[in-house]
């Protein structure tokens, strides 16, 4: 599993509460790399541990479906305290293995498993590891719930903002991932199953998982849409979290747009040699 721990998924602490509010949490892919809808013959595997609710959010989110395409795009604005965090287009792979930002500005960022590549003249490697794999994994969570080194767990408190989910506390394996020590709190609808809130917790940049649960945060994912027969939200809405309180502070947002499966080929996601490495 790659993007687990950033948010989990590498999530190099939803430097969203800390520092400026753009750090805070929080173009045109090559025509010749992508064409239209192609489906992959292998069946997606289901985790061992896979239980009752994660069988059904899974099945609400038609992962089975989603993963059984080769990749998907969209074009994101994520904006965060009022500044533009991110204007672009990501692809990536359904398994979330390879993918590829790129940024209105024409900047590109590759990821490939546990490897980064970006434009040489982008500056501050670290925060651009944390936007390759977080922003792509926060599309992906509601289809990497049953990926290897997960865990569930029941958890007490159905209720949030005056509204009753079903949840489960989400936890990983040591070493899955950079940040094992971070966990997420899923919030289902108890009509449709999809995920309405992720709640979670980023230990990455040294901090203690005490530290980070100081300062929890959570996404909140707005009207899904239909997409080949799969719901996909195409709003985000990024909190502060407590557990009594539940959605206190908003933080940040996503408007997502022309989400399409697509094909890829076996170079779509090799970076140019004159890309630096993170």
């Amino acid at each position: 599993m790659y993007y687990q721990s950033i948010i989990s998924f590498f999530l190099f602490t939803l430097i969203i509460a800390c520092s400026s509010p753009e750090e805070k949490a929080a173009s045109d892919i090559d025509s010749n790399s992508i064409a239209t809808t192609e489906t992959t013959t292998e069946a997606p595997q289901k985790h061992q541990n896979e239980n009752a609710f994660v069988a059904k959010v899974e099945e609400a989110h038609h992962r089975e479906d989603f993963l059984s395409k080769k990749a998907i795009q969209f074009d994101i604005v994520l904006t965060f305290g009022g500044n533009e965090r991110l204007n672009g287009t990501i692809l990536t792979t359904t398994d979330s293995r390879r993918g590829v930002i790129t940024h209105k500005n024409g900047h590109k960022v590759y990821y490939n498993e546990n490897d980064v590549y970006y434009s040489p003249e982008m500056e501050n490697p670290q925060r651009i590891r944390f936007g390759a794999y977080t922003w792509p994994y926060f599309f992906l969570y509601p289809y990497k719930l049953s990926d290897p080194g997960t865990n569930w767990k029941a958890y007490e408190n159905s209720m949030l903002n005056d509204k009753e989910y079903f949840t489960q506390q989400l936890t990983f394996d040591a070493g899955t991932g950079d940040d094992p020590e971070d966990w997420y709190i899923a919030y289902a609808d108890k009509e449709t199953h999809l995920i309405d809130v992720a709640a979670y917790i980023v230990t990455a940049g040294g901090s203690t998982q005490a530290e980070a649960e100081k300062d929890p945060h959570a996404i909140q994912y707005k009207d899904y849409t239909m997409i080949d027969g799969i719901p996909i939200a195409q709003n985000w809405i990024f909190w502060e979290w407590r557990k009594e309180e539940g959605l206190t502070k908003e933080l940040g947002a996503a408007t997502l747009s022309n989400i399409k499966f697509v094909n890829v080929n076996e170079n779509t996601f090799d970076a140019p040699e004159s890309f630096s490495k993170t």
